[in-house]
């Protein structure tokens, strides 16, 4: 069943089974390695970009 849904299932439950915190671990592990902080570190950055995105969706459609 490797390679399928229920094969995954399955793996992800022997995974809970072994250790409950499997997925919390791997989580976190994951968020220690990031480097780049993203928006959540620049708050004002994401209000820059989210003000671009909403004047870019507002335009009209070019006709070429």
């Amino acid at each position: 069943m490797a390679g399928t849904k229920a094969g995954g299932q399955k793996a992800a439950a022997k995974n809970l089974q072994r250790d409950p915190e499997f997925y919390a671990k791997i989580g976190r592990k994951g968020g220690k390695n990031g480097s780049t902080g993203g928006f959540a570190a620049n708050p004002e950055l994401a209000r820059i970009a989210g003000a671009k995105g909403g004047r870019i969706s507002r335009r009209r459609k070019t006709t070429v």
